[in-house]
C-alpha cells in the first residue's frame, strides 16, 4: 500500500489551493479597496490596509498593482465598465434614438446611485503617473456610448446636426452633475424620484441644445 506522509499531503493541499487564490486575488483587492474608499475616500487609504481587509500579506497587492494609484486606476476602469453596462442596459428599452438617449442618462444616474464609490474614484481619485492602456479604454468606451447615442439622435432629426462631441459633453455634464448631487444627498428626492428627474433633465438638455442651434442659425 502506498503511504503518504503528513507533510506530503499538506504540500499537495496547499498547491491545490494556490491557483484558486491567485485567480481571485485581484478581485478581492478591488472589493477591499471599494469598501475602504467608502469609509475614508480615495485619497487617504493605503495598500497595506487594503491587503489586511482582503486577508492577504501586505506584499500581495504588488502582484497586480505597482502602487496605490495603480489600484485606484483599476477601480476606476471597473467603474467605467459598469457605467457602460448600465447605460446600454437602460438604452435597450428605447424604441427611438431620442428615447435611447434619454435612457442613457437614466442609466448613468442609476449607476451612480448603485456604485457611488466607483464614481468618486473615476472622477476625483488620483491618477497613475503612467496609466495602463487597459485602464484608459473603459473610460473611452463609456464616452463613446454617449457619443453614439447623440449621433443617432442627430440622424433621427431630434438634435441639431454637426459635431456630436460638444452635444455629448453638454449631456454628460448635466447628468454627471445630477449624479454627484444625488450621491451627496443634496437632492430633495429619493432614488426613484431621482431617476424620474434624470428623465426630465435629459429632455430639457435635448430641447436646450436644439433651441441653441436654432438661435445660432437665426443670428447668422
Amino acid at each position: 500500500m502506498l503511504r503518504l506522509s503528513t507533510s506530503s499531503v499538506t504540500k499537495r493541499t496547499v498547491a491545490a489551493k494556490r491557483p484558486y487564490h491567485r485567480v481571485n486575488l485581484k478581485q478581492s483587492l478591488l472589493d477591499a479597496a471599494l469598501g475602504l474608499i467608502a469609509e475614508v475616500g480615495p485619497q487617504t487609504f493605503t495598500l497595506r490596509e487594503v491587503a489586511r481587509r482582503a486577508g492577504v500579506s501586505h506584499n500581495a497587492p504588488y502582484r497586480h498593482f505597482r502602487d496605490k494609484d495603480d489600484l485606484l486606476a483599476a477601480v476606476a476602469a471597473q467603474g467605467f465598465h459598469r457605467l457602460t453596462e448600465s447605460m446600454q442596459k437602460a438604452m435597450a428599452k428605447g424604441r427611438t434614438a431620442a428615447e435611447r438617449l434619454n435612457l442613457a442618462g437614466r442609466g448613468y444616474v442609476q449607476f451612480a446611485l448603485q456604485s457611488p464609490q466607483h464614481l468618486l474614484v473615476m472622477f476625483e481619485g488620483p491618477r497613475a503617473a503612467e496609466p495602463r492602456p487597459e485602464y484608459a479604454e473603459p473610460a473611452q468606451q463609456a464616452f463613446q456610448t454617449l457619443l453614439d447615442a447623440i449621433a443617432a439622435a442627430q440622424a433621427e432629426g431630434v438634435l441639431p446636426k454637426g459635431d456630436p462631441q460638444p452635444l455629448a459633453v453638454v449631456a454628460w455634464s448635466g447628468v454627471h452633475g445630477l449624479a454627484k448631487l444625488a450621491i451627496g444627498g443634496q437632492l430633495p428626492f429619493n432614488a426613484k424620484q431621482t431617476l424620474e428627474f434624470a428623465d426630465y433633465l435629459t429632455r430639457v438638455l435635448a430641447q436646450g441644445m436644439t433651441n441653441a442651434a436654432s438661435g445660432a442659425r437665426r443670428r447668422e
